[in-house]
């Protein structure tokens, strides 16, 4: 038979999903007949050339699909006879952003037809906590599918860090990133539920971030994905010159390891603001103009109160206060500080505090 010469000179065909929708459909159609034993792949553009989608000897062959897609593509029975090799991507997130494109191989490996298709995900589900110090969030994930053969879900953060995991009926700690140890929660009986949402206890800024929950099946397919940012602000405080002191906030998890360092420090210039480690205060590694201005709570590992105190703020103290926690686990959070002249009534204001703070 002769070889078909199928020389498409097409534009890149653009297609936009937005957050919520179960599919999507990446369209590639032809009018020309394709022969039985064609080949039809869809790959994505990623440095990996990964295989989206393999259809071979009149079947799908899902066993050469890269594992982001498996159990999530799909493509049309009979495909080569109407000539639609449009293929369904379910389950799309911001990670699938991306080029892909189809190709026809004839059985001899010459290529019949090429079609390039442009997915663009342009917005996401959003979490944004009314204040910034609330004791916790919830990242949703709910779905009326029957889950009572998921293996595990999975939840990781735009960095690819694993924040929580739930496999074979219960958590999975030791597989979360440090950084996320202590703080994470996931509702009891969440298969029978639906309900695969994600409770984040006590975030800062650094947490601002988008996040993935991924549903995986025994055979290790995808049976759901969904995503969610996370926005959360910088906390800001606001003093009077010539009150007493201000409190910079920062509550984390409880029972921080023994050995951890805890350090705040004032940006522009820099300057070293309060040292804990070995469990006491360094004063002697603080900066002159904070020396026996400061002071942290007592048992502050043990609690997971890191929060400072400032004895008699000045106009200079204004700025980007930062709290870093070294050593096995990683804690980080800024505070805004503006000390303002004596010229309002409300001598001390704390943007930054819930008045009703929640428990998870």
């Amino acid at each position: 038979m002769k070889l078909l010469q199928l020389l498409l000179l097409v534009s890149v065909y653009q297609v936009e999903v937005y957050p919520g929708v179960e599919s999507v459909q990446l369209p590639c159609k032809t009018t020309h007949r394709l022969p039985k034993d064609a080949i039809v792949e869809w790959k994505d553009a990623s440095m990996y050339d990964r295989k989206v989608h393999v259809y071979e000897n009149g079947s799908d062959q899902p066993e050469e699909q890269h594992e982001d897609y498996r159990g999530r593509t799909e493509m049309k029975r009979n495909l080569l006879k109407p000539g639609d090799l449009s293929l369904t991507l379910k389950y799309p997130t911001d990670e699938d952003t991306n080029t892909y494109t189809c190709t026809v191989y004839s059985k001899e490996g010459n290529i019949l037809m090429k079609k390039d298709v442009v997915l663009i995900f342009r917005d996401y589900a959003e979490v944004k906590p009314e204040h910034s110090e609330v004791e916790y969030v919830e990242l949703p994930c709910k779905t009326t599918q029957n889950l009572l053969e998921v293996a595990k879900v999975e939840w990781k953060e735009r960095g690819n860090r694993k924040v929580h995991v739930y496999e074979n009926g219960s958590d999975q700690p030791e597989e979360q990133h440090q950084d996320y140890k202590e703080r994470t929660k996931m509702n009891e009986d969440l298969l029978r539920t639906g309900d695969l949402s994600l409770t984040l206890k006590y975030p800062t800024e650094e947490d601002y971030s988008i996040y993935t929950c991924t549903v995986y099946s025994r055979e290790g397919n995808i049976l759901l994905k969904k995503q969610v940012k996370l926005k959360v602000r910088v906390c800001q405080v606001e003093v009077e010159e010539g009150a007493e002191s201000v409190q910079l906030p920062f509550k984390t998890s409880q029972n921080l390891p023994g050995d951890a360092e805890v350090e705040w420090v004032h940006y522009n210039p820099k300057k070293t603001i309060h040292v804990y480690k070995n469990g006491s205060d360094q004063p002697g590694e603080q900066d002159q103009d904070y020396r026996e201005r400061t002071k942290m709570n007592e048992d502050l590992l043990r609690t997971g109160d890191l929060s400072l105190t400032l004895k008699t703020p000045k106009e200079s103290d204004s700025g980007e206060y930062k709290c870093v926690v070294y050593g096995k686990i990683w804690r980080a959070k800024t505070v805004l500080l503006k000390v303002k002249g004596q010229t309002r009534d409300n001598m001390n204001r704390n943007s930054c505090i819930d008045p009703t703070p929640r428990s998870a």
